[in-house]
């Protein structure tokens, strides 16, 4: 009986999408409704990613959702190391749902990347300016001049030029390091930059273990997480889609009710230390009431899509614009029910 409610939810939210992505029914939206209508699955395999700076991802991931749900669908599971790498498994297929932050999904989307957000996993506190435990740096006006870690196309490195252009410190005045987050934190530990634009998990890690510290943090910097699906898979598997989201706003449900356990989930699968997995997802990580993809999301992105142009991540006003106005996608969260995920 669940699955055939499923089925039925699925068919209209598969309609949806369409319409939302402009995107005429073809042979194969064609061939998606009559394996809905057969209650078959619309494809056998299903592509996505899990990330540490994404809580909810490693929880569906040790609850085995996905897999107990989609049967006969191979759940393939991708780790993305930051939302750049997440960005560049989407644009070459090799996945067909990502993480990314908000930021990274609007650069991805203004610069041609055929992908629309799908869930907002999180609104975290995850990056912040960071320097050494004896650096002298106190604020963000003290970066003129320095070197500075920062791995280009995700939202510590917008945060980095956010940072910058509130300071009035041209790019110009400093030299930013493009390192791959753990890399950068290495960096920053051993001397070979003066401060770091840094990322949860592994900031966290360093302050503990390494006693680095904060000099600059804004939560109003740090854009959502953003849960990224390509179009192709919006199109022709929108019932597979549609358990994804589902699983989605289960494994937010269980987080919060189980946090202790949600917390040495993430310590496990990073591989640090348990008060640190504390400290990201139960004290710099909101997960309440922050599902639905649209307008709160838009309104940070705005913020930060003149700085892409500014600092000639995109070429025009016009390409971010026509970015916001197609990134969003709200049809599967309108149609979510964590209660068709079985336990």
């Amino acid at each position: 009986m669940r699955r055939k409610s499923l089925a039925s939810s699925i068919a209209l939210v598969a309609a949806g999408a369409l319409l939302m992505t402009g995107c005429a029914a073809g042979e194969g939206s064609a061939l998606q409704e009559d394996a809905v209508n057969a209650g078959e699955w619309s494809t056998d395999t299903l592509n996505i990613d899990f990330a540490t700076y994404n809580p909810l991802s490693l929880v569906i991931k040790e609850q085995g959702w996905l897999e107990d749900e989609l049967e006969g669908v191979t759940v393939n599971w991708l780790q993305s190391a930051g939302s750049n790498k997440a960005n560049e498994a989407l644009r070459a297929g090799a996945v067909d749902v990502g993480s990314t932050a908000g930021s990274a999904a609007l650069l991805a989307r203004s610069n041609g990347s055929p992908i629309q957000v799908i869930d907002i996993y999180s609104q975290p506190e995850w990056a912040a300016i960071v320097v050494g435990a004896d650096s002298d740096i106190e604020s963000a006006e003290d970066l003129r001049g320095k070197r500075i870690a920062a791995t280009k196309g995700t939202d510590p490195y917008f945060f980095l030029l956010q940072t910058l252009e509130e300071a009035g410190i041209g790019l110009d005045e400093v030299t930013i390091e493009n390192l791959q987050h753990a890399d950068g934190g290495a960096a920053l530990t051993s001397g070979a930059v003066d401060a770091w634009s840094g990322l949860d998990p592994i900031m966290a890690t360093t302050e503990i273990q390494s006693g680095t510290k904060l000099v600059y943090r804004n939560v109003d910097f740090n854009t959502y997480g953003f849960l990224n699906a390509t179009e192709d898979f919006i199109e022709n598997h929108a019932d597979v889609a549609q358990v994804v989201v589902n699983a989605y706003e289960k494994a937010r449900q269980w987080t919060q009710e189980n946090p202790d356990e949600a917390a040495q989930i993430l310590a496990d699968v990073a591989g640090i230390d348990i008060a640190v997995a504390d400290k990201v997802l139960n004290e710099r990580t909101i997960l309440e009431g922050i599902g639905e993809p649209g307008k709160k999301q838009r309104d940070v992105l705005e913020i930060v899509g003149p700085i892409f142009v500014e600092s000639q991540d995109v070429k025009t006003q016009e390409q971010i614009d026509e970015a916001l106005d197609s990134l969003f996608n709200d049809s599967f969260f309108a149609k979510a029910d964590p209660a068709a995920i079985g336990d």
